[in-house]
């Protein structure tokens, strides 16, 4: 099933339909925007069909500069049966030719009163969002301090609660439970909630709570970028956890590498406060300030000036 449809723009720019109604459920299958110039002036040897077709100033003007016979096989050229439709930018008067060819091939043609880098750009972004890469992931995305945190573990280990925790420690919720990732760029993830569950949070027990209509609509948030991921896991007496920190862990998300950090669960460990302080932790190390380098770097100081010690 396709995710966007022509009927989609139209409803999400407020676009004016002038012809080619019957066309109006194909599916666009990319971001990429074609401003056919080219096409127009006879040079058809790329026209990448599939993509929305965008007409400014410069492309209607051109073509009533070409007799009405060949302006008309050129439309005719533009209205295939992959392109998904036609848009005039700027309010322009639509060629009588394409509409007439249009209708003939069921190709929409729209219009709207958007300059046509201003709609390009507006237009680029829905539809790069819309046709993202997605996946869902199990697990709680809160944003702690600014940073998009997804925390993920087997069933039971205490991620909701944990998440209710932050959340009464004035952070806010994106999802619980099932986290739906977009790759929106080539590392830029972006989580959201599932329709069904947004705003809601299962806590074994209690059931299921509305955190906005408890605590407000500032503990909750509709989608997030997604920077951290904490894993949460019961204590395995036989494992060496990380003590110092001079290890970063990642974990790979279609093509976008996450850091990520492991934390053991047992009795007594304030989940949300540990998570509270990796989410400023990491901000800190992206600010170039890294408490566990400085710690190794001055070991190594103290270990470098007792060998010289030694030997005088």
């Amino acid at each position: 099933m396709a995710k966007v449809r022509t009927e989609d723009i139209i409803k999400e720019f407020n676009l004016e339909l002038v012809s080619g109604e019957e066309g109006i459920h194909r599916p666009i299958t990319t971001s990429d925007i074609s401003r056919p110039g080219l096409e127009i002036a006879g040079f058809f040897h790329y026209y990448p069909a599939e993509r929305v077709q965008l007409l400014g100033r410069t492309e209607v003007k051109f073509t009533e500069m070409l007799m009405a016979g060949e302006r008309k096989y050129r439309m005719k050229q533009l209205c295939t049966d992959a392109t998904p439709c036609i848009i005039v930018t700027g309010g322009m008067e639509v060629p009588e030719e394409l509409i007439e060819v249009s209708e003939q091939h069921s190709v929409p043609v729209l219009r709207t009163p958007m300059k046509t880098t201003g709609f390009s750009s507006r237009l680029t972004y829905f539809l790069e969002n819309k046709l993202a890469p997605t996946t869902a992931v199990h697990g709680v995305l809160v944003e702690i301090f600014g940073v998009g945190v997804l925390i993920t573990g087997q069933s039971g280990v205490g991620k909701s609660e944990t998440a209710l925790a932050l959340i009464e420690r004035g952070h806010r919720l994106v999802a619980d439970d099932c986290v739906e990732i977009r790759q929106v760029d080539m590392d830029r993830l972006v989580g959201t909630p599932p329709p069904l569950l947004e705003h809601l949070l299962e806590i074994r027990g209690l059931g299921i709570i509305n955190v906005m209509t408890l605590f407000g609509a500032g503990a909750v948030r509709p989608h997030k970028r997604i920077t951290l991921t904490i894993h949460l896991e019961f204590w395995d007496g036989e494992k060496q956890y990380d003590r110092l920190g001079l290890d970063e862990e990642t974990i790979k998300i279609f093509d976008t590498e996450i850091t990520k950090l492991t934390i053991p669960v047992r009795p007594g460990r304030n989940l949300a406060v540990i998570i509270e302080v990796a989410a400023m932790n990491f901000r800190l190390k992206r600010m170039g300030m890294n408490a566990a380098k400085q710690f190794a770097d001055r070991l190594s100081d103290i270990m470098t000036e007792e060998e010289k010690a030694q030997f005088d």
